[in-house]
């Protein structure tokens, strides 16, 4: 079977992911895991990607591209994998469809882990960190025993500026532009499938293993 994984930060993807590669055997293939691979493998299309990162710029499309196009011909691909990070756009998605029909493959899911953005606002900015021993908790799902004070050492908890509303708001709105042409676009080609990301995390997996129904069997 192979899937694009898709969602907003927070959504819970890093957690699908993991339970879909272990559940089908399938490689999961995140943009960063091709660059770090490219870049030790010493590949042509590595050195370039490794020129752009080292000055702090954006890889360019043709090179992610091309190193997409690489990770997919290897051999832990034939049965399926699963794309994380990857396309990012239009041009990038139409790109991969270019990619996997000259492999002779296709998307059979792209699937969306759908989330509420004030849920996800939540789930973001509840993280609380340990000013003494770097413990972390969530206000949420993993609160300290007294509010403000680290359980393990009694450190004074305190929020990362990157997890502050403001912060958060601005990268989900990002995360919403940039999605919705994609989202778009799958869905035109018959692909998408979205799942409630705000239920247990096992019913989200249910659900998308009745998605997946047959595929990799």
């Amino acid at each position: 079977m192979n899937l694009v994984l898709m969602g907003l930060p927070g959504a819970g993807k890093g957690t699908q992911a993991e339970r879909i590669v272990e559940e089908y055997h399938i490689p999961h293939i995140s943009t960063g895991d091709m660059f770090r691979a490219a870049i030790k493998g010493g590949t042509d299309l590595g050195l370039k990607a490794k020129s752009f990162m080292d000055k702090g710029e954006l890889v360019p499309d043709e090179v992610t591209i091309g190193i997409v196009r690489e990770r997919l011909g290897k051999n832990d691909c034939d049965n399926g994998f699963l794309l994380d990070g990857f396309p990012r756009t239009v041009a990038q998605a139409e790109a991969l469809e270019t990619i996997l029909e000259e492999l002779s493959k296709s998307i059979d899911y792209v699937i969306n882990i759908e989330v509420d953005q004030d849920i996800l606002m939540e789930r973001l900015t509840g993280r609380r960190i340990c000013k003494n021993c770097g413990a972390t908790y969530h206000l949420i799902f993993n609160p300290p025993a007294n509010e403000g004070v680290c359980d393990k050492c009694g450190g004074e908890l305190y929020q990362r500026e990157d997890d502050n509303e403001k912060t958060v708001a601005n990268r989900l709105e990002v995360n919403v532009k940039q999605s919705k042409p994609l989202l778009d676009f799958y869905n035109q080609k018959g692909y998408l499938r979205n799942v409630d990301g705000q239920q247990d995390i096992s019913l989200v997996f249910n659900d998308i293993k009745e998605l997946l129904g047959g595929l990799g069997e």
